[in-house]
Parts: structure tokens; sequence; C-alpha cells
């Protein structure tokens, strides 16, 4: 199955969200958009999120993004420890998902494999990407495979930032690709924390856990993980062409917080100590940028803020 792909880019921002018009709690199309329901399977939970770690990450880095998926779900025993957090939260941004056909809100993070000797080269193809996620199969679960900033992969910063598509075979098993783009094309993969590549030359955020390249993972990976939920096998939740669809948070790229416009992130909240910017809280005091996510009971692009 060919994979689904989403780029952070500037110019895909101008094409999204330049139909859009300003409304107090969200964003809304001069016509409505709606991602249709193909009638195809959704995951549902307790849904298992197995990472491969590709290339030299620090510990400091692997936590940024294990706290963030960590964050996605706060209900007791799904965890040995839940930590409460502060509203508005990572797990409030990620029920939306349950409004699509009772789609998965429960999530766990499961095996974690660490590849830091570039096994398969530098240089990846779409087909080594599905080897990599390959390595942990399991029912019900995404396989994400996280690429260093010394790891290219094809498209990489051309057309896409992730993607996520499927295993042939029974059972389908749904994976997805997200990359670090700090040293490769931080204005296209990292906005809206680096100066953009294109359109209106706005000053950068903060990213809010200093470091530019994971936290720009971080938005891109909310958009593929959303996307394999409510669209595992192209046949859920989707506008447009199915090998290039619009997805719940992919149909709203470029919009964080209320009042967004092509190469304006928002109106978000800041840390008055670092200055850096955020619109969710997430455990063990994280705060992360999280991107508005279509809501099918609204037809618009929700926010948190």
């Amino acid at each position: 199955m060919a994979p689904n792909y989403h780029l952070a880019t500037l110019f895909l921002i101008l094409l999204t969200v330049s139909g859009f018009e300003k409304s107090s709690s969200a964003l809304v199309s001069q016509q409505p958009l709606v991602l249709k329901y193909h009638n195809g399977e959704l995951l549902k939970g307790p849904l298992t999120i197995n990472l491969v770690w590709y290339g030299k990450f620090t510990p400091i880095q692997r936590s940024i993004i294990v706290d963030f998926l960590q964050s996605l779900t706060t209900l007791k025993g799904l965890r040995k420890t839940v930590t409460p957090t502060q509203q508005p939260s990572v797990s409030s941004w990620w029920k939306t998902t349950e409004k699509y056909h009772n789609g998965s809100s429960a999530v766990v993070v499961g095996k974690q494999i660490l590849d830091e000797s570039y096994s398969l080269g530098k240089l990846l193809k779409n087909y080594h990407i599905r080897f990599l996620a390959s390595k942990v199969s399991q029912p019900n679960s995404i396989n994400v495979v996280l690429t260093a900033k010394e790891v290219g992969v094809d498209a990489f910063c051309m057309s896409r930032c992730g993607t996520h598509g499927s295993t042939k075979g029974k059972p389908r098993v749904a994976y997805a690709w997200v990359g670090d783009s700090e040293t490769q094309c931080p204005g296209q993969c990292a906005w809206p924390f680096h100066q953009p590549m294109y359109g209106p030359q706005t000053p950068p955020l903060v990213s809010p856990n200093d470091d530019v390249g994971v936290d720009g993972m971080v938005i891109n990976l909310a958009t593929v993980l959303a996307g394999a939920v409510t669209n595992p096998f192209n046949q859920g939740f989707f506008q447009g062409p199915a090998n290039a669809p619009l997805e719940a948070v992919s149909a709203c790229t470029g919009i964080f917080g209320s009042g967004a416009y092509p190469g304006y992130a928002g109106q978000v909240l800041v840390d008055k100590t670092t200055g850096a910017s955020y619109n969710a809280h997430g455990l063990n005091g994280r705060k992360y940028l999280v991107p508005a996510m279509w809501d099918p009971k609204t037809s618009a692009c929700s926010t948190l803020v």
C-alpha cells in the first residue's frame, strides 16, 4: 500500500489555509471542510505505538518524543504512573480522534529499538522504512520509524516531512515515519520554530523543548499518527484522492491557534520564563505545540487555544 505523504512546508500552508477565516475557537473554511468517511476500518484502542530509532538521538531527544506519546492518554491502568496534566493538554487534543466513529484514544508506548549504527546506511528508500517498521509487528499497533538529523530519506524535505502507510498481508499493520529536519530543512519541516523558506517571513517561535528539530518532529508525528488512526488503510476519513489525501491534521496545515493565517501560526501560549511557544501541556512538565485537528462534529479545524 502506498504511504500517505505529508509536508509541513509553508507553500503547502499557503495552499491549505488560504481559504480560511477567523472564528472565536477555530478556523473554518468559507466552504465547509468535510472529510468523507469511506467505510473502512479505523484503529481503536488501546493502541500500541512501537518505536524504531534510526541513527543517533540523545536521551533527552528520545524523552521529548516518548513523553509526548505518553501524554496522548492519561487513563489509569495504561501506565505504571500517571501524572495529571494542566489544561489545555496533549490528551485533550488527542481525544478528538474519538469523534471519528468511536476511533482510538487510548495509546501506550510499546517496544523501542535503537539502531545507532545506521545499519541500512544514511540514505533510505521507502522500502527501507517499511523494512525497519516491520522489525516490530503486532496487531492493533502503529510502528513508528524516527530518523536522525544525519539521515536522508527519499523525498524528505522535497515533498514530505513524514508518512504513514500499512503493511501488506493479514493482519495489516500501520506504520509511520518522521525525520529530524534540523540540518536538512528546518524552514520546511520545523516551521514555525524556524524561519520559513517560502512565503511571509514572520519571526520564528521559540521551541518549547529547546530543540527545533525534535519539536518539529513532534508536530509531524502528531500529524501522521492522527492520520494513521483515522485513515489507516486509505478507506477511512479523508478528502481528495486516496493517494494524496487531506486527513485529520493535514487538512488543517499551518494552524496552531486561533486567528492563524498563512505564515502566522495563530495565538498560542508563551512561557513567561523561557519565551517558548506552546499550546498543550504534557507529562513530566513538558510543553508542546500541537497542530489543529479537524473535528467531525463541527466540520472545523479545532485548536486548543
